[in-house]
């Protein structure tokens, strides 16, 4: 973790002058993240294997990935094909949410927002890639981040709970990193103070996703070797972690 580096990327991106409306253009989070993982802007969005990668180093593709994994499935098929690939991925562990006047650009108020979200957050994506998740050329490294979230009112909602629409997301801080790159590190991914076995339902305390995306998550960690199935207890899989865990940095 490299937190003065995380700063300059902040700063050169210009995430502290941006509106946080949003445009049409690259958003402000993503932009950072290219900085921060490679200062050099001439190797940032550079053709591939028939795609744009966000960046191309002398130690293979760097990819940035902010939303579903679904619409990387196909890209990164290919690039995994002709390169060594890392897929970044920034988690909200610290979330400020910021109200902006969509007519104004003004700041109508800013909270710190409740809930707090950790590593466990990757695994549901992970499952939308899952056949690639072995592949030797593939590895996974993931960022938690203090992260302003700017909203803007949607009255399309009217009726019900206050709608938004999310504009922007600004990077604050580094918290934390980590790399995945071997079936073994998946070991990461198994909360403190699981039980012996475990279900779904203790899972999904542990790591605080809901209860579906906890048992997707475990779906992938079966997959990866990191827990095992033992039996069942009604009609809920009992699972076992394989091996001891080491910490992961960073994590909340």
């Amino acid at each position: 973790m490299d937190s003065q580096r995380f700063e300059e990327a902040i700063l050169r991106a210009g995430a502290r002058q941006r509106s946080g409306i949003g445009t049409l253009g690259e958003k402000t989070l993503h932009a950072v993240l290219k900085y921060y993982f490679e200062p050099y802007a001439p190797s940032h969005e550079v053709r591939l294997g028939g795609f744009i990668a966000d960046i191309v180093g002398e130690n293979g593709v760097i990819e940035i990935q902010t939303g579903s994994f679904e619409r990387l499935r196909k890209k990164l098929g290919a690039l995994l094909e002709v390169a060594p690939v890392t897929v970044v991925y920034p988690i909200s562990a610290i979330k400020w949410v910021r109200w902006i006047d969509p007519l104004t650009g003004e700041s109508t108020g800013r909270r710190k927002s409740p809930k707090r979200y950790g590593p466990c957050e990757l695994l549901p994506e992970l499952y939308k890639i899952k056949p690639l998740l072995k592949s030797p050329n593939l590895t996974l490294h993931i960022l938690l981040l203090e992260i302003e979230e700017t909203r803007l009112p949607d009255s399309r909602s009217a009726g019900r709970r206050r709608g938004f629409k999310r504009g922007d997301r600004i990077p604050l801080s580094l918290i934390g990193e980590a790399v995945i790159h071997t079936p073994q590190d998946y070991g990461l991914f198994l909360p403190e103070g699981l039980p012996d076995p475990f279900t779904s339902r203790d899972y999904q305390k542990a790591s605080r996703l809901p209860l579906p995306r906890a048992q997707t998550a475990l779906n992938v960690l079966h997959e990866m070797g990191a827990v095992m199935r033992t039996g069942r207890r009604g009609s809920a899989w009992l699972y076992r972690q394989m091996e001891e865990k080491a910490p992961l940095p960073g994590e909340l």
